[in-house]
């Protein structure tokens, strides 16, 4: 076999994550203060009614790979839903507080991470990142990751957004790999979503590791257990380069 050349990382729930609920508490509390201020006042019960089925809607596009769902998709869906009547700047302003929500919401860094990264890169590895992109967009994802400190260990990166396809397609993954010049079989790939992230790099050839240290308990997607798909599963990404070879 050949040596491994590369790793990708999916970003949410393996990268970072937020406290459960926290982005969708600050974005209904920011739409119901902007509705309110347009005179078109709807009550807290209604809006969150509204975002849950626009996550439907969101995740139903997510399953069947159908192409990214946008912040104004969203905005569009939302405001329907909530028979929002257009006025001047209220539609700008609602597709506003998902780029705010996404660059202010607090965080956490998966423990351990960036000695990880420092390990693999010492160990001459290509790093990337390959994620499905809900409705904070990549490039506030990215300057989230700079924030951290973290971005410049990543050599090349695939957000759905900017590619047109979420995992487990092979779309996803392709672009960091031929960035890279490395064929899949030379390269890991690691993630929390067994039906995304494990299945889509086995069924490309590379080495699939399912970290499981920031899934929720109970886990938020029937897929976020361990997989027997899965060549590791690990919740320490410290282990990561013993359980790789590489230390």
């Amino acid at each position: 076999m050949s040596p491994l050349r590369a790793v990708t990382f999916d970003f949410w729930q393996t990268l970072v994550a937020e406290a459960p609920g926290h982005m969708r508490a600050m974005q209904l509390e920011r739409w119901e203060t902007s509705l309110a201020d347009a005179g078109q006042h709807r009550s807290s019960e209604e809006i969150e009614a509204a975002f849950a089925a626009n996550w439907e809607r969101f995740e139903e596009r997510w399953q069947t790979n159908t192409g990214p769902y946008t912040p104004g998709d969203a905005v569009e869906f939302v405001t329907t839903h909530l028979d929002i009547t257009p006025v001047d700047g209220l539609h700008e302003g609602l597709l506003e507080h998902f780029r705010i929500v996404g660059e202010t919401a607090e965080l956490r860094v998966a423990p351990g991470l960036e000695g990880c990264l420092v390990t693999l890169r010492a160990a001459g590895l290509r790093l990337g990142i390959v994620c499905d992109v809900g409705l904070t967009s990549s490039p506030t994802l990215r300057a989230r990751l700079d924030g951290f400190g973290l971005l410049s260990y990543f050599d090349a990166w695939s957000f759905s957004d900017e590619t047109g396809w979420f995992k487990p397609a092979p779309e996803a993954f392709r672009p960091v790999l031929d960035a890279f010049g490395v064929d899949p079989a030379d390269a890991a790939h690691v993630g929390d979503n067994a039906r995304t992230d494990i299945a889509g790099a086995k069924a490309l050839g590379m080495i699939a590791v399912q970290y499981l240290g920031l899934a929720t308990d109970p886990p938020r997607y029937p897929s976020q257990r361990p997989s027997p798909l899965a060549d590791h599963v690990i919740d320490d990404l410290a282990t990561l380069p013993k359980v790789l070879g590489i230390a």
